[in-house]
């Protein structure tokens, strides 16, 4: 595979029954992650690995930790970063918060899930994440876009959008639009020393 961009197309990530960050989604998230050079960068309900794959293809010099609690969906992070020639991501088999207490501080955190953990992941991530840092949220709940608006309020900044993706199909001699699940992606930064 040559192809340098951003956005891998879906199709050239190994999914199984796993969940994947569409390709769209995976742009804007991680445009709104705002990624820079030699940076430390949490992938937290990493699935099939699709953020940290392409995470570690936007910036190479940085560490990326792919953090999931599956151990079949660690082993599709694993098959996608050989598959994809993507070197340097460390898979972590656990759950948040626990499985993160070893990391070293990062800089960008990235959360597609917290296993109903919400409250507990998003105390620690606050607490561990470096001056300057952000957190960029992706939420198809309306529960979880409620709990992490209570949680990354003031003295926070936040940024919340809706991105809904729809996509051509054929329905017989006709085209039809089918909608991908409406995403919240919640950017938040600024809180105390990390402003």
């Amino acid at each position: 595979m040559d192809y340098q961009g951003i956005g891998l197309p879906d199709h050239f990530f190994t999914k199984e029954d796993t969940p994947i960050t569409k390709e769209e989604i995976r742009v804007i998230t991680l445009a709104k992650a705002r990624l820079g050079p030699e940076m430390i960068i949490w992938d937290i309900g990493s699935g099939t690995g699709s953020i940290a794959i392409e995470a570690a293809r936007l910036a190479p010099n940085s560490q990326v930790w792919a953090i999931e609690k599956s151990s079949v969906s660690c082993a599709l992070i694993e098959k996608n970063c050989s598959q994809l020639k993507v070197s340097g991501i460390r898979v972590i088999e656990g759950e948040a918060p626990d499985a993160l207490l070893g990391l070293p501080r990062p800089d960008r955190i990235i959360i597609g899930g917290t296993g109903g953990r919400a409250k507990e992941v998003f105390g620690l991530v606050r607490d561990r994440l470096l001056p300057g840092g952000r957190i960029v949220i992706n939420a198809v709940t309306l529960d979880t876009l409620q709990q992490t608006m209570d949680f990354f309020d003031a003295p926070w900044q936040t940024e919340i959008i809706q991105v809904s993706v729809n996509r051509l199909t054929r329905l017989g001699n006709s085209h039809i639009l089918k909608a991908n699940n409406p995403v919240f992606i919640i950017s938040a930064w600024g809180w105390e020393d990390n402003c």
